[in-house]
C-alpha cells in the first residue's frame, strides 16, 4: 500500500485548520456586523425624529406663531388677558377705533367709539373676535413697555397696557363712503393707489359692534342680511361690464394693439342660439376699440371675446388672481373666472362683458385696477401700518407688498386711456367736470335673478398720470350703474381731495 509522506498528512490538517479558521473569523465579523446593524438604524431614526421634532418647533412657533396665537381654541390667551390690557386700535387719522375702558372696580370693557361705522373692517370681541381685533388678537394683547414697567406691574398686581394698532383707515372717508352707500347693500373700497393702503372699506348692511352681546341672537337669526360679512372682501358679484378692462388686455395682449379694431353695433349679436343685448337696447353704431370701451358696448365685446384664444383669456384672468384668494389680513372670498377650450359661445360671450360664472370681490376688481395705475404692478392691499408699545416705541411697521407686475406699462397706459375715455365722453361723463382727471370703468351687472335691478359697479382711480386713490363700489340691485355707483365714487373722490 502506498503511503503518502509524513509531512504531507501535517501540511493537509494545518490547511484544513486554516480554512475553517478563516470561516470562523469571517462569522465573527458576520455576526459582529448583524448585531451593530440595528443600532445603527435606530441611531438614524432618533436622529431624524430629533431633527423632525426641532423642524416642527421651528415652524409652529415662527413661522405659524401668530395664527395659533390668535386663535379663540388657544388657551394660552386667558393668560395674557389676566396680565395685559388690550390695546387701542387708531385710524390713521389717529382716531380711535376700538378702546378698553377701566370703571372704579376694575372692570374692563371694549368700546367702538364709531359705533357701527367700522364695524366688519375693525370686528369686535366677546362674542369670539372678528375684523382687526381678530387677525390682530395676539399683538393686541402683547405688551412691549420697558421690561421695567413690566416688572412693577407684577409685583404691584397691575396689568401691562397692551400695544397699539395704527390702521391705515381714514374716517372722514369711511363716513363719507357710508353715507353715499346709504340705503344699499353692497360696499365701496378705497385704496392709496401707490402703497396698497386701505383708506376706506364700508359694507352695508352693518351692525353696532358696542351691543354685539345684547344684539347677537337677533343678528344671527336674520339669515337674509349677512349682516357680519365684509361685502368689500367677502362679497361675491357679477362684475358686469367693469370686467371690460381684463377683456381689453385679453385682445390687446393677443393682438398687440388696439388699432385697426372695427365693429358696426345693431343692439344685439346672435351666435349660434344666443343672443346679448346692449344695455337699455341702445344702438351704438360704428365704433372702434375705445368707443366701443367707453359706451360699454356689449355686442362689440362679444365679438371681441367670441374671437380670443380662450386658453389665453384664461391665462390672463389667472395673472390677475381671478381664480386665487387674496391672501389679505382680513378673510377674504376667491373670485372666480370659468373658460376653456371647450366652452361654449354663448358663456365667452357672457363672460367677455362680465356676466356668465365670473364671479369678483369688489377687492379683487379695486385691485385689478390699481395694477392699471401702478403701470402693471398690483400692489397687495394691507391695513395695518404700524403697531407701537404703551409708552411710545415701535414694534412693527408694514411696509409696501408687491404681488407681481401683472401687465408691461405699455398695457397699463393704454387700458389707462381707455378708463379716461369713459369718464370724458361715456358711461361716466358725470365725473369729468372734476378737476382730478379720473380713469374708470362702470357696470351693470345682472345676477339671475328673475325680475330684480341689476347691481350697480363703478372701478377706477383718480389723478391718472400719476395716481392717487382707487376706488370699488357695487350697490345690490341699484340699477345703471351711472345713477347710484358712479355718484357714490364721485363723493368719495371729492372727499379725498377736500382733505389734501
Amino acid at each position: 500500500m502506498d503511503r503518502e509522506p509524513a509531512g504531507s498528512t501535517a501540511n493537509r490538517t494545518n490547511s484544513n485548520d486554516g480554512s475553517r479558521n478563516r470561516q470562523k473569523t469571517a462569522s465573527a465579523g458576520k455576526t459582529a456586523n448583524n448585531g451593530a446593524g440595528p443600532y445603527l438604524i435606530v441611531s438614524f431614526l432618533f436622529v431624524a425624529m430629533f431633527l423632525g421634532l426641532i423642524a416642527y418647533l421651528i415652524y409652529f412657533n415662527v413661522v405659524r406663531k401668530e395664527e395659533f396665537l390668535n386663535s379663540s381654541y388657544n388657551t394660552r390667551q386667558n393668560n395674557y388677558a389676566e396680565r395685559v390690557t388690550r390695546g387701542t386700535i387708531y385710524s390713521a387719522d389717529g382716531q380711535e377705533l376700538a378702546k378698553t375702558t377701566v370703571d372704579a372696580n376694575g372692570e374692563e370693557k371694549r368700546v367702538y367709539p364709531f359705533d357701527s361705522l367700522f364695524a366688519q373692517v375693525v370686528g369686535y370681541t366677546g362674542k369670539g373676535n372678528s375684523g382687526l381685533e381678530s387677525s390682530y388678537n395676539y399683538m393686541l394683547m402683547e405688551s412691549h413697555t420697558s421690561k421695567w414697567e413690566q416688572v412693577k406691574n407684577e409685583f404691584s398686581d397691575t396689568k401691562s397696557l397692551g400695544d397699539n394698532l395704527y390702521t391705515t383707515l381714514n374716517t372722514t372717508l369711511q363716513q363719507v363712503a357710508a353715507d353715499a352707500l346709504d340705503g344699499y347693500r353692497g360696499a365701496v373700497v378705497v385704496l392709496e393707489a401707490k402703497t396698497g393702503r386701505v383708506l376706506a372699506n364700508v359694507s352695508n348692511p352693518v351692525f353696532n359692534p358696542n351691543t354685539i352681546d345684547e344684539d347677537w341672537e337677533a343678528l344671527n337669526a336674520d339669515d337674509e342680511s349677512g349682516v357680519f360679512l365684509n361685502r368689500g372682501l367677502q362679497g361675491r358679484y357679477p362684475p358686469g361690464s367693469t370686467f371690460k378692462i381684463v377683456t381689453a388686455l385679453a385682445y390687446l395682449r393677443q393682438n398687440g394693439t388696439l388699432d385697426g379694431f372695427a365693429f358696426d353695433c345693431v343692439g344685439e349679436l346672435t351666435a349660434g342660439n344666443y343672443t346679448i343685448h346692449c344695455s337699455g337696447g341702445e344702438v351704438h353704431g360704428a365704433e372702434d376699440f375705445a368707443s366701443a370701451f367707453a359706451h360699454s358696448c356689449n355686442c362689440a365685446f362679444a365679438q371681441i371675446g367670441l374671437g380670443l384664444d380662450k386658453d389665453a383669456f384664461r391665462a390672463v384672468a389667472d395673472s390677475l388672481y381671478l381664480n386665487s384668494r387674496l391672501d389679505l389680513e382680513l378673510p377674504t372670498s376667491k373670485s372666480s373666472f370659468d373658460l376653456d377650450s371647450a366652452t361654449a359661445d354663448a358663456l365667452v360671450m357672457q363672460t367677455s362683458i362680465g356676466q356668465g360664472d365670473t364671479l369678483v370681490t369688489p377687492m379683487e376688481m379695486a385691485v385689478i385696477a390699481s395694477a392699471v395705475a401702478n403701470d402693471g404692478e398690483m400692489v397687495k392691499p394691507r391695513y395695518v401700518d404700524h403697531i407701537i408699545s404703551a409708552d411710545g416705541q415701535k414694534v412693527k411697521t408694514f411696509d409696501k407688498e408687491s404681488l407681481g407686475t401683472v401687465m408691461s406699462e405699455s398695457e397699463a397706459n393704454t387700458l389707462t386711456e381707455l378708463m379716461k375715455g369713459v369718464v370724458q365722453g361715456g358711461t361716466a361723463v358725470s365725473l369729468s367736470d372734476l378737476p382730478y382727471n379720473i380713469a374708470g370703468k362702470t357696470g351693470t351687472a345682472d345676477h339671475g335673478n328673475e325680475g330684480e335691478t341689476p347691481h350697480s359697479w363703478f372701478v377706477g382711480f383718480s389723478n391718472a398720470d400719476d395716481p392717487d386713490i382707487v376706488i370699488a363700489v357695487v350697490a345690490e340691485n341699484g340699477g345703471y350703474s351711472s345713477e347710484v355707483a358712479v355718484p357714490i365714487a364721485k363723493q368719495v373722490f371729492e372727499a379725498y381731495y377736500a382733505q389734501q
